[in-house]
């Protein structure tokens, strides 16, 4: 009997824990490759990195990458590199 009252009250505390929180989201994590918002993100320049013997161009692009559960954007940065000339 002990055991019986023991396993009903874990369950209603469980139970009653989980129906009262809510976890709320926080968006301000420092990612530099994603951001959270409906504006979009600007893409930058070309860039030229002098990786020694060649040089690369570097370029970075966003992308909608789908939403947040409150209907924010997601924005994923893509970087795109190739082997250029350098000046």
């Amino acid at each position: 009997m002990f055991i019986r009252i023991t396993l009903l009250a874990a369950l209603l505390a469980l139970l009653s824990a989980c129906g009262t929180t809510t976890i709320t989201p926080n968006y301000s994590a420092s990612n530099p490759n994603m951001k959270v918002g409906n504006d979009r993100p600007e893409d930058t320049e070309d860039e030229i990195e002098n990786a020694g013997s060649f040089c690369l161009q570097i370029n970075e692009k966003w992308h909608k990458d789908g939403k947040t559960p409150d209907g924010k954007a997601l924005w994923s940065k893509d970087t795109f590199r190739k082997v250029v000339p350098c000046p």
